[in-house]
C-alpha cells in the first residue's frame, strides 16, 4: 500500500524513477547514524516532519546522510529519495560519483540494507556455490523474467569466476499469483536447485506447498528497494543494479573490492 501511494504521489509531482544505488565505502572511524550529532538529528526530524507534511502515511525506514551535503537519504516504502535537510526540496533520482565513476548512496543505507539481507538464513536462499569463491550476490529472482533466465544460464561462468548466487524469491506478479504459487512451489521441492532451473527453463511447476520463505523474501525485497527482478546485490549491500553480463559483473565487484 505505502509503494502505491508512493509512486501515485511522486507520479503527481513529476518525479523520475530512481535507478538503483552503489555506494563508496564508509570512512574509517566514522560514528554511526545513532551517535550522529545534534544538527544531523535535527535534520533528520526536519525531514520526517517534511514527509509527513506531505502525507501522513509516509514512515520512512530509514534517515541518513546523503552521499553529498546538505541533503538526507531517505528510504521508504522501498523507494530511495533525497530530502534537503530543511525539508524543502525532494529528489527521486540517482547520484553520481564523478570521481569514482559509480552510482553513490550512503554507508549508512548500506549497513541498513546489509543488516536486513543478513537475517535471511542460507538455508532459505537456493544456493548456487562457486568452487572457489571470491565474491558472494544475493539476486531477488523471479521464475519468469526474460533477464532472470538469462542470468541463470550465466551460473556456470558466474562460479567459474569465483561468484557464488544466493537467490531470493521475488515474485514480480506479488501474491495471490501463479507466479507467486510457483515460487512457493519451488522453493518447497525436496531439490530447490533442480526446480528453479527447470522453472527457469520454462517447464511446468509441479506445486508443493510447505512453510516456504517466498512471502517473507518479497516483503524483504520491496522493504530494500527491489522493484523489478533481477535485483542484484553485493555482500556489503551495495545494489548493482539487473542483468549484467558476468565479465561486466566480475569487474564491478573488483572496482567495489578495492
Amino acid at each position: 500500500m505505502l509503494r502505491v501511494l508512493t509512486v501515485a504521489l511522486f507520479g503527481a509531482l513529476s518525479l523520475t524513477a530512481c535507478a538503483q544505488p552503489a555506494p563508496p565505502a564508509a570512512k574509517p572511524g566514522a560514528k554511526p547514524a545513532s551517535n550522529a550529532a545534534p544538527a544531523n538529528a535535527n535534520a533528520d526530524q526536519t525531514v520526517r516532519s517534511a514527509l509527513a507534511g506531505l502525507d501522513p502515511k509516509f514512515k520512512p525506514d530509514y534517515i541518513g546522510e546523503a552521499p553529498f551535503p546538505g541533503f538526507r537519504e531517505v528510504l521508504v516504502g522501498g523507494q530511495v529519495l533525497y530530502v534537503s535537510d530543511d525539508g524543502r526540496y525532494l529528489m527521486q533520482s540517482q547520484p553520481y560519483d564523478i570521481q569514482n565513476r559509480a552510482p553513490a548512496s550512503s554507508a549508512g543505507l548500506l549497513a541498513y540494507r546489509r543488516q536486513l539481507l543478513d537475517k535471511v538464513p542460507r538455508g532459505e536462499r537456493i544456493v548456487f556455490a562457486a568452487a572457489n569463491p571470491k565474491h558472494t550476490l544475493t539476486v531477488f529472482t523471479d521464475i519468469e523474467c526474460g533477464y532472470c533466465r538469462k542470468l541463470h544460464q550465466d551460473l556456470p561462468e558466474l562460479n567459474r569466476m569465483g561468484i557464488t548466487v544466493e537467490y531470493l524469491a521475488f515474485p514480480r506478479m506479488g501474491p495471490g499469483s501463479k507466479d507467486f504459487t510457483d515460487m512457493i512451489s519451488v522453493w518447497c521441492a525436496s531439490d530447490r536447485r533442480k526446480a528453479l532451473t527447470n522453472a527457469k527453463q520454462g517447464q511446468p511447476v509441479t506445486p508443493k506447498n510447505c512453510t516456504s520463505p517466498v512471502a517473507m523474501q518479497y516483503n524483504l525485497g520491496q522493504q530494500v528497494g527491489v522493484s523489478g527482478t533481477p535485483a542484484v546485490f553485493a555482500a556489503d549491500g551495495t545494489q548493482l543494479g539487473g542483468y549484467v553480463p558476468p565479465a561486466q559483473l566480475l569487474k564491478a565487484l573488483e572496482r567495489q573490492a578495492r
